[in-house]
């Protein structure tokens, strides 16, 4: 009877907070005023101001000693002349229902917060080629014209001269910025640093993450440094309470390309870019061809160098882990999975289509 108890409570426990985040999951407007921009702000920058001056990643500590637990428990359970399973499995049970609380608590409930282009002005619509070959135009002519003020010849490739910690500093600028316009993206006490984990992450393809139980943004510090300040960007905006890829990282542009210094402003065009000819690429090949050649040396010596990068990490475990990650981007309503970061075109392109008009070389298809 007891042992049946304790399943009931086990279960009770596991259930209860799953059932409460599905209910609030269908109330974004709830999850909007109550919690994005009522609890969720004041939370998360205590946990940066909390953490954020310790020179290394601490939420990395504590992944470290939680599996280092885990392993530990696991094998001192098999090792176990008398194994109690019923213990192990409400152990087991109690400890997912609390990271899994916990997760919500800190961060997750962001999942379901109310679309970025809601507060933005922006409307829900299907954007034509043209209205992408636009964007497209306008922004390869704000990278080639970043580019050249940079290196002051064109077949030159972008060095950034500055250190990752410069950079993660450098980074608060963009935002400062962006804030003077849109209130909603005040950043304060900075907290990113280089993850220990970046060899790793490297095999699995990411160039960051955010820890959502510390606060903090973490950095594959082996990735291009062109690519770098977008990066950052990209993990401070998830940091500010924005769960969907796509609106991360358009939110990182925007600070990226807001920040005062070029090489942020590169980083920020050089990602909006990659995105925007991709997605041409798809749905017009041939045009997509044709600005392509228009690109000057120096830019596509960047972006070769960027591919060679994550070619050489390429192996049989990263398509299992993206496979994983996109199942859990699905779990939490992003129905696109990992193609929603692609979705970022979207809002790039409403963006352009709302700053004043700018003459744009239109380019015939070959």
């Amino acid at each position: 009877m007891n042992t049946t108890r304790n399943y009931l409570k086990t279960v009770l426990f596991l259930f209860v907070p799953f059932l409460w985040v599905q209910f609030l999951s269908k109330h974004p407007q709830w999850i909007e005023t109550y919690y994005a921009t009522g609890m969720y702000p004041f939370l998360s920058s205590s946990l940066r101001f909390l953490f954020g001056w310790i020179p290394f990643a601490i939420g990395e500590i504590f992944i470290v000693f939680l599996l280092g637990t885990i392993l530990y428990k696991g094998v001192q359970f098999l090792r176990s002349k008398q194994k109690n399973w019923h213990a192990a499995v409400q152990k087991t049970g109690t400890f997912i229902a609390v990271l899994y609380t916990l997760f919500y608590l800190f961060w997750g409930m962001n999942y379901f917060r109310e679309p970025l282009r809601v507060h933005l002005g922006y409307q829900a619509s299907t954007y034509t080629i043209s209205s992408l070959e636009n964007t497209t135009l306008k922004i390869r002519d704000a990278l080639v014209k970043t580019q050249l003020l940079i290196t002051k010849d064109s077949a030159q490739t972008v060095v950034v001269p500055y250190s990752k910690k410069i950079l993660h500093q450098k980074a608060r600028n963009g935002y400062e910025q962006l804030a003077k316009k849109h209130p909603r993206f005040s950043y304060r006490f900075t907290a990113v640093k280089e993850s220990i984990f970046s060899f790793i992450q490297n095999y699995t393809g990411t160039a960051g993450y955010f820890n959502p139980l510390t606060g903090g943004a973490q950095i594959n510090t082996h990735i291009p440094l062109t690519g770098y300040p977008s990066t950052v960007c990209h993990e401070m905006a998830h940091q500010l309470g924005y769960a969907a890829e796509n609106e991360a990282n358009f939110i990182g542009f925007l600070a990226a390309t807001a920040n005062e210094d070029l090489y942020f402003k590169y980083a920020g065009y050089r990602m909006a870019f990659a995105y925007s000819i991709s997605e041409m690429r798809k749905r017009a090949p041939e045009k997509a061809a044709a600005i392509w050649r228009t690109i000057p040396v120096g830019i596509i010596t960047d972006f070769q160098q960027s591919n060679a990068f994550w070619k050489q990490y390429q192996n049989p475990v990263e398509p299992l882990v993206k496979k994983g990650y996109n199942a859990y981007l699905k779990a939490n309503k992003q129905t696109r999975g990992i193609a929603s970061y692609s979705y970022v075109v979207d809002l790039l392109i409403q963006y352009f289509e709302t700053l004043p008009t700018a003459t744009v070389t239109k380019i015939p298809t070959v």
